[in-house]
């Protein structure tokens, strides 16, 4: 089944502001979350169908791709990966973390995903046309290969933290006018990990991960554009407590080129030719991105005539067609005539008559008679 629209969703414009985003899902979160709505698979999915429109939108970048690519997003692999916590995520969001009820189910020390990272990679015009494949270096934080992720010194191990007993937070009850409410803080004995380093690692100092560069081959598909991005799952920073890793963006700049310019997947360049190329045809060394071909201009060509040809432009991202050249000529009137070449010109002139030349000047002629009865 096709995705639905992401602003229909939330039942939100187009031009809707972060803060109407975030009230549209905040509403829609409390009535569909799985938490209050057990055994419901249909609320599980709208809640789904809900955070993954919201955290397409709420981000600046991911809502500029969504509204110029739609669900494919920039490389046709769409946005998906969104995950969704327990009750105490929406809680987070409308009451700054506080939970409700007789216990928390939310564990502060839960597995969590690892942070996305961007990189930017420059290419050539024709990398950009036909496709390459390229190294980067990506510096990110990686698991400490001498204590394993653990954080503790070799031969020893984390122990767990006596004040929360290992689950990352402490509660305390709280009786108001509306009735006993639990609430729940981070436990400040382990800062929510829920076990404590008695003796770090000497190489990450209980950090549990160290900064590694890391070399990645990237495939560049034939027909990027200036400013779309490939998206690498999993090459990002590692989760934290088992969590999955985040994922790799790399954004792609495009160098001008020389000669051409790209309107999606169409090139254009302007070709200067003489006078008497255009008057009598010629014809032309053109470039195209494969290198130059012959194209034969025919007699009569006015300046900015533009010629089309087919099937010379960009590849269309995952597709075998491409786009076309278009190429417009330009006439380039010659300077610094000698006395012999001055005087061709004038006999040229004097023997050239109206009817040879195009019903663009004879009617430029008679609209200024009508205009000024001359």
């Amino acid at each position: 089944m096709a995705k639905r629209d992401y602003y229909e969703v939330l039942g939100i414009e187009r031009n809707a502001s972060d803060d109407e985003i975030k009230r549209a899902y905040r509403r829609l979160a409390k009535k569909y979350h799985p938490d209050l709505n057990p055994g419901d698979a249909e609320a599980e999915a709208k809640f789904k169908e809900i955070n993954e429109a919201y955290n397409v939108l709420i981000n600046p970048e991911t809502r500029a791709q969504y509204d110029r690519f739609g669900h494919e997003g920039p490389t046709g692999q769409g946005f998906g990966g969104f995950d969704f916590g327990g009750i105490d995520d929406i809680f987070d969001m409308f009451f700054g973390g506080t939970g409700f009820g007789t216990g928390s189910r939310y564990r502060r020390n839960a597995p969590v995903r690892g942070a996305d990272i961007r990189y930017d990679l420059d290419i050539s015009f024709e990398e950009a046309a036909f496709g390459t494949k390229k190294e980067i270096e990506v510096v990110r934080m990686e698991p400490c290969s001498e204590c394993e992720g653990t954080g503790a010194k070799d031969g020893t191990q984390p122990v767990t933290c006596t004040v929360c007993n290992g689950t990352g937070e402490v509660s305390y009850a709280q009786n108001t006018a509306f009735g006993r409410f639990v609430n729940v803080r981070t436990c400040d004995r382990c800062n929510g990990e829920g076990t404590i380093i008695e003796e770090p690692c000497r190489r990450c100092h209980g950090r549990k991960k160290v900064r590694r560069a890391r070399k990645i081959s990237i495939n560049v598909p034939a027909g990027i554009d200036n400013g779309q991005a490939i998206t690498l799952r999993g090459e990002g920073e590692t989760g934290e407590r088992g969590g999955p890793p985040g994922d790799l963006y790399v954004y792609i700049t495009v160098r001008p080129h020389k000669i051409f310019k790209r309107q999606g997947y169409d090139i254009y360049c302007d070709i200067p030719i003489t006078f008497g190329q255009a008057a009598l045809g010629a014809e032309l060394q053109v470039p195209t991105l494969e290198g130059k071909i012959k194209y034969r201009i025919p007699e009569g060509t006015q300046t900015g005539t533009v010629f089309r040809l087919r099937n010379r432009g960009i590849s269309h991202l995952r597709s075998n067609t491409r786009g076309d050249l278009y190429v417009k000529v330009n006439i380039e009137v010659p300077k610094r005539l000698n006395e012999k070449q001055r005087e061709l010109i004038r006999q040229f002139e004097e023997i050239t008559q109206d009817l040879q030349y195009n019903d663009e000047r004879k009617s430029f002629f008679e609209k200024m008679k009508d205009a000024f009865g001359v």
